[in-house]
């Protein structure tokens, strides 16, 4: 039965009625639509031993990146070919996709931190997310935007920091002066290479999908591709520019600017406001008399590139369906005085709440002897 309580106070813990929740671990990937196994290591190609195909052992021994390369991308088993193909010729760079896709679930996991779906990872599903990739809602609008990004965000630091051999920090405007009196200085943030290889990688198993008789299929690759795009626009929209001042006294005779990339928490924060303006587009399931006023306005008008869309509501996250991965805020930490998604009357879905005293012991302190030396 739905429990309740009285005013919270110290060492008194709030938590919704219902069942437990646990929330698993990070040590899964996520990249585009496709689960990768726990987080790549640098493996080594170890040389042959003498026994086995003659061909592999020369192989290693003539070219040893195309095996490492081997070795690397037949770990990913559930690439398709054409990211097979991407990660055969840039494996390196696979790492730093990896880092982005994570990047981007503990961004998720933190924007929805207080939520009633709290970007919840299975660990024992090939793709991470399991049934919330299939839904077509905000949730999954979020998941692609948001890894999207991150893989944009990483392979960009990667250039800049010098750790990937295909790109390095962007000098192409060094030295060129403005209209405005100042000039380009330093070495920007390759962008513009991050933004292409994404696009290259993440979007790879969409465009490989064939939807020509199937409309419902075609409007979810649709809101795939656009939610991956978006991803990438927030990124590129929010860099920065950062100027250093030249002369006496720090009187900025000349200035010299470059642009980086911001903050990754920067991109959540804006993904996470995208996400709560995101349009529902019109399907054969959702037609326009069942979506709200604002929504069937804004589907009049083309949908800018950085906003996110979803062709289906979001699925009931209050109770727990086993069948559908949802495990419900029964056992949910809430707060009482608060007003937003992660008050009692919210999160708790209107069950009710417990409140749980949490008394802890602490030891005392034992009484030192000395000897006092005359």
């Amino acid at each position: 039965m739905p429990g309740s309580c009285s005013d919270a106070f110290p060492g008194k813990q709030l938590v919704c009625s219902g069942a437990s929740r646990k929330v698993t671990g990070n040590s899964s990937w996520y990249l585009g639509l496709v689960g990768v196994p726990p987080p790549l290591q640098q493996q080594q190609v170890e040389p042959s031993s003498g026994s086995g195909s003659n061909s592999s052992s020369s192989i290693n021994e003539e070219d040893p990146l195309v095996a490492r390369a081997n070795v690397v991308c037949s770990a990913l088993t559930s690439l398709s070919p054409e990211q097979v193909e991407v990660c055969m010729k840039h494996p390196n760079i696979i790492y730093s996709v990896a880092n982005g896709a994570y990047k981007g679930i503990q961004e998720c996991q933190y924007q929805f931190r207080n939520e009633r779906w709290n970007c919840t990872t299975n660990e024992e599903d090939e793709n991470v997310f399991g049934y919330i990739l299939k839904t077509g809602s905000k949730e999954t609008a979020f998941i692609y935007a948001v890894t999207s990004a991150g893989v944009v965000h990483a392979v960009t630091q990667g250039c800049s920091a010098g750790d990937l051999a295909e790109c390095s920090c962007d000098a192409a405007n060094h030295g060129k002066s403005t209209p405005e009196g100042w000039k380009w200085g330093g070495c920007s943030d390759n962008i513009d290479y991050g933004l292409e290889f994404a696009r290259k990688f993440v979007d790879a198993p969409e465009q490989l999908k064939p939807y020509d008789k199937n409309e419902k299929f075609k409007n979810r690759v649709v809101m795939n591709l656009h939610n991956n795009e978006a991803g990438r626009q927030i990124v590129q929209s929010l860099m920065k520019m950062h100027c250093r001042c030249h002369g006496v006294s720090g009187s900025c005779e000349l200035k010299t600017c470059w642009k980086t990339i911001p903050p990754f928490s920067e991109i959540g924060d804006t993904l996470k406001k995208k996400y709560n303006e995101a349009v529902l587009l019109r399907t054969p399931r959702n037609s326009a008399k069942h979506r709200s006023k604002r929504n069937r306005a804004r589907a009049r008008k083309s949908i800018p590139a950085d906003e996110l869309i979803h062709v289906s509501k979001s699925p009931n996250f209050c109770k727990h369906n086993q069948k559908k991965g949802i495990l419900g805020t029964k056992g949910r930490e809430c707060s009482k005085s608060s007003t937003g998604n992660d008050s009692c009357s919210t999160l708790c879905c209107g069950r009710g709440y417990n409140t749980q005293e949490l008394i802890r012991q602490m030891p005392r302190n034992p009484v030192s002897t000395y000897n006092q030396p005359f």
